[in-house]
């Protein structure tokens, strides 16, 4: 059964969370505009300038370094491991993902774009109808996103040929999506209060969960083989087995967000309330 193994206070409001290169967790302030690093017990922050832009999604980028969204701001941004910041201009990237190219995949919400930036710095994208949200890549060696506004997931080839699936439910408004260990891709459908999974072959299947109001929002493959996913409405951290069968862990705070898998297997989330939960499996 899955239980909290410590709660750490950030100064700030958590958005997305990953694990850096260097072992330590990396994670967006979002309303501070800051990037902060929690490692050995302790949080570093660095100050983004400006500070206006709201730090959303973080990764790990091809290079070893950090790459994180400034959606307000209209930036994509670096940061190296030791401090480093440095950044360039899009139209309201929100969803970014390490490749199987070696390439930075990015969304651009507002724009209305999934782009591709090569190791060369050079840019290549497609238009997308709907709100490109989240993007991560499949087992098939494609990128999987979800459409926000037009009720789909999306998927691009690394040529940028473009595949989009509606879903069944209306106003599902899909956001978070991740690679499950079924080869499979899960979803969260914050409108419509569920959990999809889509084959790679396009079908999808959607699990209700059991407060229709909950609002799941990020989703990622845990060390146990099922899917963890945040509820923003609820305030839980719930979890999906294979085959549908849904359980919820209550967490501290409010308002959890992104998540991310440490490597211990444990199971880290980031509370907009102003700390970071990690959970063992």
């Amino acid at each position: 059964m899955a239980e909290i193994v410590r709660e750490v206070e950030v100064p700030g409001a958590p958005y997305g969370i990953t694990v850096g290169p260097d072992g330590a967790l990396w994670f967006t302030l979002v309303a501070q505009g800051v990037i902060g690093r929690y490692a050995d017990g302790a949080v570093e922050t660095f100050a983004l300038d400006p500070a206006d832009g709201q730090p959303t999604v973080i990764v790990t980028g091809p290079d070893n370094a950090l790459w994180f969204t400034e959606f307000q701001g209209g930036r994509l941004g670096r940061i190296t491991t030791d401090g480093a910041v440095t950044s360039r201009s899009m139209d309201g990237p929100y969803g970014l993902c390490t490749g199987p190219d070696g390439a930075l995949w990015f969304t651009e919400l507002q724009a209305g774009r999934v782009g591709r930036l090569a190791a060369d710095g050079t840019i290549s994208s497609v238009e997308v109808d709907g709100m490109p949200s989240m993007i991560t890549p499949g087992s098939d060696g494609a990128l999987w996103f979800t459409v926000n506004q037009g009720n789909a997931i999306g998927r691009v080839d690394r040529d940028l040929a473009l595949t989009i699936h509606p879903l069944p439910t209306e106003a599902a408004a899909p956001v978070g999506i991740a690679a499950g260990p079924d080869g499979a891709l899960w979803f969260t459908e914050i409108g419509a209060g569920a959990i999809g999974r889509i084959d790679i072959g396009g079908a999808v299947t959607e699990f209700a969960l059991p407060d229709p109001a909950a609002r799941p929002h990020a989703v990622v493959a845990g060390s146990d083989g099922a899917l963890w996913f945040t509820e923003w409405g609820s305030g839980k951290l719930g979890r999906i087995t294979v085959d549908g069968a849904i359980s919820h862990l209550d967490l501290p705070g409010k308002e959890p967000h992104g998540l991310a898998v440490d490597r211990t297997g444990h199971v880290w989330v980031a509370m907009e309330s102003g700390a970071l939960v990690e959970v063992r499996p």
